[in-house]
């Protein structure tokens, strides 16, 4: 008896064996001269060093923007762009800001529709499962 060895391919999924960041590039845009640019320029010197050690698959550009507010812009591998405005922020509120554009999709936030935790396209005929449903749980009295 032969054995045959079946063909099969598998999909890629992220998340599956190995994670991609969307996030592909930041643009941190800043002012020399204004005072909303304060917490952005500490970020710059002090802390940008390290978040670009800890994220090397993501590209950053600092450029100035000279009599604008500061703006931290992500570039996305779907070809889309977000900007966070983050004028008059500590330069820990930027950093958290970097992280937000930095763990996005990239995909415009969609509503959730019919406000169900869980959506489907076959609904279920009992409804979506809660641990509230079911049997009371046996009191123990003694």
């Amino acid at each position: 008896m032969t054995l045959k060895a079946l063909q099969a391919t598998s999909i890629s999924r992220n998340g599956v064996g190995a994670f991609i960041l969307q996030c592909k590039r930041l643009d941190f845009h800043y002012c020399d001269w204004a005072g909303s640019s304060q917490g952005m320029n500490l970020f710059l010197q002090h802390n940008l060093a390290r978040f670009a050690a800890s994220h090397p698959s993501i590209e950053i550009h600092v450029s100035p923007r000279p009599h604008r507010h500061p703006v931290i812009r992500g570039h996305f591998i779907n070809g889309t762009q977000h900007s966070i405005c983050v004028r008059n922020l500590e330069k820990g509120q930027v950093l958290q800001k970097a992280e937000i554009l930095r763990d996005m999709s990239g995909e415009k936030a969609r509503r959730v529709k019919g406000g169900r935790a869980v959506g489907s396209l076959n609904e279920g005929t009992r409804g979506v499962w809660s641990p509230f449903h079911g049997a009371k749980a046996p009191s123990f009295q003694g």
